[in-house]
């Protein structure tokens, strides 16, 4: 019903352009003839006519196929995912590459509804159908109605980002996919870290040298005294 609709519109549309050219001809045609070239006018009118039919009918003809489900998947840019997902890491990229693959059954780029629903009863996390809709049109940009590569990705850089719901789909895919989308962050703390309490390691070694040290000047200092003494003890029994 809704082609049919459809279908009504854009023919109308069609006849409402064919009105137009017909009424641009025939007010060409009663202008006098020393100022317009009747020729080469209708000929242009004519071929504006047969581009507007021809570009209606092709967009009459790609709704009718996306109806049908005949519709030819259109060109996507290429993108490179290393250079636009730059706050993920190669092997972080890989992972997400290799889990697309894995559940892109049907080995045309893309994860449909189905494969999707088949992706998160595997992760644990089974959806209802609106369910699965709703986590598809969060990140569908084109409008397809399923996840390109590029459109999964997007899924991990929301959830690294906090842009995710708790509660949402997505947010269960990011967490149960076993890629840690913050694992450079962890790192990079962890990092930190070891760094700041190798810091105090060595901070506390060269305070427990320094006392160490402190301690032996002053042993040294009190055996000098008792020389000292001794010597003074030793020197006035030989004077007595």
């Amino acid at each position: 019903m809704a082609s049919e609709e459809l279908a009504r519109k854009l023919q109308r549309r069609l006849d409402v352009e064919h009105l137009t050219i017909s009424h641009t001809e025939w007010t060409a045609a009663e202008v006098p003839a020393d100022t317009v070239d009747l020729p080469s006018h209708r000929e242009r009118t004519a071929a504006v006519k047969a581009d507007a039919t021809a570009e209606l009918t092709a967009k009459l003809n790609r709704r009718l196929d996306i109806h049908y489900g005949t519709a030819k998947p259109k060109q996507t840019k290429v993108f490179n995912p290393y250079t636009e997902f730059k706050e993920f890491s190669r092997k972080q990229i890989k992972e997400m590459e290799q889990m697309f693959k894995r559940f892109d059954s049907g080995r045309d780029g893309f994860i449909d509804l189905m494969e999707l629903k088949m992706m998160m009863e595997k992760l644990g996390a089974p959806q209802t159908h609106l369910g699965l809709k709703s986590m598809i049109q969060e990140v569908d940009e084109d409008y397809d109605g399923k996840l390109s590569y590029r459109e999964f990705l997007l899924i991990f850089r929301r959830a690294a980002a906090g842009e995710l719901r708790e509660e949402s789909g997505l947010m269960a895919l990011a967490r149960l996919s076993e890629i840690s989308v913050s694992a450079e962050g962890v790192r990079s703390a962890r990092d930190f870290f070891e760094a700041k309490a190798q810091v105090l390691s060595v901070r506390s070694t060269f305070e427990a040298e320094l006392r160490e040290e402190q301690e032996e000047k002053k042993r040294m200092e009190e055996e000098r005294k008792r020389r000292h003494v001794a010597f003074k003890e030793l020197q006035s029994a030989f004077c007595s």
